[in-house]
């Protein structure tokens, strides 16, 4: 089973969004985990209150550190937002990495950060038909 590795700094937003909606979708053709080069203490309630509305409960899913384990059980690894202002903060990258260039949650308000989610959701449903095409091959 191919599995995906969501990466951004604080994992408390995008990774955290993208992990659920994957796992939601992908119906156990596929999985994905999450984690953050320095995660907060607590995943955003902003994301956890988007979430909720699109009927996936995030609220007790804790930050988790990155690790070079986590990088090498990986398929494929996807950072999030990990632009010009983050790269020192991102991971380097063993196996094939994209980054999805995403705003950060942090700060913003519940429309904003609808438009991130629906953006992710748009994204990971994208990647679940690659990901299921390429194993039907």
């Amino acid at each position: 089973m191919k599995t995906i590795l969501f990466v951004c700094v604080h994992n408390a937003g995008r990774s955290q969004m993208a992990k659920a909606f994957f796992n939601r979708m992908a119906k156990g053709k596929a999985r994905a985990d999450s984690a953050g080069t320095q995660p907060a203490e607590k995943v955003n309630p902003v994301v956890v209150e988007t979430m909720r509305e699109v009927g996936i409960d995030i609220a007790r899913s804790k930050p988790t550190a990155l690790t070079v384990d986590m990088v090498e059980k990986a398929d494929r690894m996807i950072t999030m937002g990990c632009g010009a202002e983050a790269e020192a903060l991102c991971p380097a990258s063993f196996i094939e990495t994209e980054d999805w260039a995403l705003e950060d949650p942090a700060g913003k308000t519940l429309p904003q950060v609808r438009k991130i989610r629906d953006e992710i959701k748009k994204r990971v449903t994208k990647l679940i038909k690659e990901i299921t095409s390429s194993n039907e091959q």
